[in-house]
């Protein structure tokens, strides 16, 4: 009788094209998850998952190691229907800090929090064909998972009580803190196909300081080696061509090598004053690859130098630090206050390696220091809380506060020959990836404040109800004000209807409104690449082209959903939204062309294809339903565990600004938005993914089994013809675990039955060497095989 709801719950979501979901909430071993207090879209002290007024999930820390990845948001990726993580390759700095989207939004429309307080973002511009095309968002994988008491999803618009960016929703990352005691873990595993072997040692543990307070300290450091999925040059040779069989390219993840610690502390000044603090530092150095220039080539190679053509490396090196400092208490008459600082940081340095400067000449370097991007965020914070009595039937909770926010964002010009263009009948910089020239490099800043409001109570036994409202003020656009309702309604202890309506926000990044840089940039249908030049919308070069200033993006949000708990261990929450985004940011086709060549000479710019800039041109809606499942079975000696989870969400873009006449001009005709991008913001996620997972614990023995479902994604380049929708595909994880004492031996597999995504069409295969798409929502490597030893006291 018991197994009968979720399982009705289950064929629902699959039978239903328009019913859409995210993963449940992970039941733990000591206390459900249904209870646990959230901190996370509500500012009630004692609110738990079950009670909120959104959509929430709850990820455990044995959620997030119970597959053989190290990475945050290949865990999270792997826990949630609603976010996609896909790994593309050969696209730059994206090939090293790739981008995560939640509900099919763009990534830097959801907000991340560590500890309640806000992340900063990655330094990093996302510019080439991938998902999350021209977005600047938070480098989830410079957070050490060992450090992670769980991780709190909020899945509703929260610009009324977070700020900017809170569009699609809320990461919140909660640190260990007073939990006793540590571990050590040791991890290593490889890829079927022999390569992308992994290994990384992981470690926390907790000190009591003097029973006032903890300390937390946790850290990981590992190595991973590079997969190729590349194939031989299948195509007609030539002289910018590898030879007829040459497997020239280097496609899949790249070298990385990296390390990060993270504290986590508080101590009690009295009774009613307690200082925290928490850090995290991380440092990666990571390398992938850019486009074979073959040896003939007369624009791209010098053969005394390179005889045989090369492969350039992007060598990528990330220096992330974040420090929150703070204050908290309560006076006598229960009003408490939180007062802190908050100081992020992100470093990212570019060089090019095994490559020239054609320009240069056979004297030409063959590595180059391309310069770096640099991304700092300060702020500080006073909130305040206190329970009003207002004759209800409940206390009502009185939250407000005010936010002080600086940003800067630098990016500091290469040596030289990075960037250099000696012989204007050649490109300069670095093949592979050119060098930041001074002209380009710069320094900026903004300013910003906000206050907010927030009230929410149980009105009566049976009615929750909650508003919010935010101003927010910047100096480099103007301001903005948000609010919220949401209200939910118990009709039993079994079913309760919940919902809300929000408006919100996201100010243009600095990065989206300064920076500039030199892409090579692969265009299907062309046999050679594209030297592809990014200018900010207020540069001369870009008004050209018709740009106009940027703007912030504004979203209104609306979620309908149901909680069901017929039966004490079965959860069950079906949710629908709809987030309409007006004026979104996003980064313009390729504009290339004889005419556009001819526009950039003029500009006294040679050697470059084409540009783009960012714009306000398109409007989009999302709609979607996400379903959510859990169930306990109590065993003799153990438990079994399933959660299941289902996301289908879809969205269109439903305006496109009329192409500005400067594109139309002067012998132009070209698209600002062309069918590429549009098909990419549309199609390029999978509109659906399902979940589904048991765990079963059981004497000195645990199983964990695992199936995803990732819907199907379509490429759409600028012929029709080409076309390609890339088909569904099941992926199985699979792990063992035998305890013994303080000690845990794992054995488990992730793709454990070797499924690889559809094929790329030779017409999108770069002449048959690229096999698969960077849509994929797996990425292409392939089985995965990995073993733990871990050591609990």
């Amino acid at each position: 009788m018991t197994r009968l709801p979720l399982t009705a719950a289950i064929a629902l979501a699959v039978a239903a094209p328009s019913v859409f979901a995210q993963t449940a909430p992970t039941v733990d071993s000591d206390a459900k998850t249904l209870d646990q207090v959230i901190v996370t879209g509500t500012r009630v002290s004692d609110r738990t998952v079950a009670e909120s007024l959104s959509p929430i999930d709850i990820i455990t820390p044995e959620a997030l190691t119970a597959t053989g990845t190290t990475e945050l948001a290949t865990a999270l990726a792997r826990a949630l229907p609603s976010l996609n993580f896909p790994r593309p390759a050969l696209t730059d700095g994206t090939s090293a800090i790739r981008p995560a989207q939640l509900r099919g939004l763009s990534p830097d429309q959801v907000l991340v929090l560590v500890n309640g307080k806000r992340r900063h973002t990655s330094s990093l511009l996302n510019l080439n064909g991938t998902i999350g095309r021209g977005s600047a968002p938070v480098d989830l994988n410079t957070i050490p998972v060992s450090a992670i008491a769980r991780v709190e999803v909020l899945r509703d618009g929260a610009s009324a009580q977070y700020g900017s960016d809170a569009i699609a929703g809320v990461i919140n990352v909660v640190l260990k803190g007073a939990e006793q005691g540590g571990s050590l873990s040791a991890t290593v595993g490889q890829y079927s196909a022999g390569d992308g072997e992994q290994a990384q040692l992981a470690g926390d543990n907790t000190f009591d300081l003097g029973g006032r307070g903890f300390l937390n300290v946790a850290a990981q450091v590992g190595t991973q080696d590079r997969t190729n999925r590349a194939r031989p040059f299948a195509g007609t040779p030539g002289p910018t061509q590898p030879t007829l069989g040459q497997k020239a390219f280097v496609i899949g993840d790249p070298e990385v090598d990296f390390g990060a610690v993270s504290v986590n502390a508080e101590f009690d000044i009295t009774d009613a004053v307690t200082a925290y603090a928490f850090s995290a530092i991380s440092n990666r150095d990571i390398t992938s690859f850019a486009f074979f220039r073959a040896p003939n080539n007369p624009t791209q190679n010098i053969l005394s130098i390179y005889p045989d053509g090369f492969l350039p490396e992007i060598n990528n090196v990330s220096r992330d630090r974040s420090i929150v400092a703070g204050v908290r208490g309560v006076t006598a008459n229960d009003f408490k206050w939180d007062v802190s600082f908050n100081h992020g940081y992100n470093n990212l340095e570019f060089f090019t390696r095994n490559t020239l400067n054609a320009s240069l000449g056979p004297t030409s370097p063959t590595s180059f220091y391309d310069g770096a991007l640099e991304t700092t965020q300060n702020i500080l914070n006073a909130d305040f809380s206190k329970a009003l009595d207002w004759g209800l039937a409940y206390p009502v909770t009185l939250a407000f506060g005010a936010e002080l926010r600086n940003e800067k964002w630098n990016q500091s010009p290469g040596e030289f020959g990075s960037y250099a263009q000696v012989d204007l009948t050649k490109p300069g910089g670095a093949q592979g990836f050119g060098g930041f020239a001074p002209s380009v490099s710069g320094q900026y800043d903004r300013d910003s404040w906000a206050a907010y409001l927030d009230l929410e109570a149980d009105l009566t036994d049976r009615f929750s109800a909650g508003a919010a409202v935010r101003f927010e003020d910047f100096d480099d656009f103007g301001n903005q004000t948000s609010g919220k309702l949401s209200a939910r309604y118990a009709f039993s202890d079994a079913v309760a209807l919940r919902g809300t309506v929000s408006s919100g926000f996201r100010a243009p990044s600095l990065a989206q409104q300064h920076f500039q840089t030199v892409s090579t940039v692969f265009l299907a249908g062309f046999p050679d690449p594209f030297e592809i030049r990014t200018f900010p919308a207020s540069s001369a070069v870009a008004q050209a082209f018709g740009a106009e200033p940027l703007k912030p993006e504004e979203s209104l949000s609306y979620s309908l959903g149901l909680v069901l708990q017929p039966v004490d261990a079965l959860y069950v929450t079906i949710d629908a939204y709809q987030i309409d985004v007006d004026d979104r940011i996003v980064l313009s086709s390729n504009l290339t062309g004889t005419a556009v060549r001819t526009l950039l000479e003029s500009q006294g710019i040679f050697g470059v294809n084409g540009g783009r800039y960012f714009t306000n041109a398109v409007d989009t809606r999302s709609r979607g339903v996400d379903v959510v499942g859990s169930y306990r079975f109590a065993l003799d000696g153990g438990s079994l565990d399933l959660t299941s989870g289902y996301n289908y969400s879809k969205t269109e873009i439903t305006r496109v600004a009329p192409n500005p006449p400067e594109l139309s001009a002067n012998g132009l005709s070209l698209e600002r938005i062309d069918r590429t991008e549009r098909g990419r913001i549309e199609e390029g996620f999978p509109r659906s993914k399902f979940l589904a997972s048991a765990t079963w614990d059981f004497a000195s023995w645990g199983f964990n089994v695992g199936a995803t479902r990732y819907g199907s994604v379509t490429t759409r380049p600028s012929n029709p013809a080409n076309d390609q929708t890339f088909d569904a595909k099941w992926l199985l994880d699979a792990s063992a675990t035998y305890k013994l004492d303080r000690w845990a031996f794992t054995l488990g597999a992730d793709n454990l039955l070797n499924e690889y995504p559809d094929e790329n069409s030779f017409a999108n295969s770069t002449n048959g060497q690229f096999p698969y798409s960077n849509l994929s929502p797996f990425g292409f490597n392939g089985a995965f095989v990995y073993g733990r030893m871990t050591y609990t006291w």
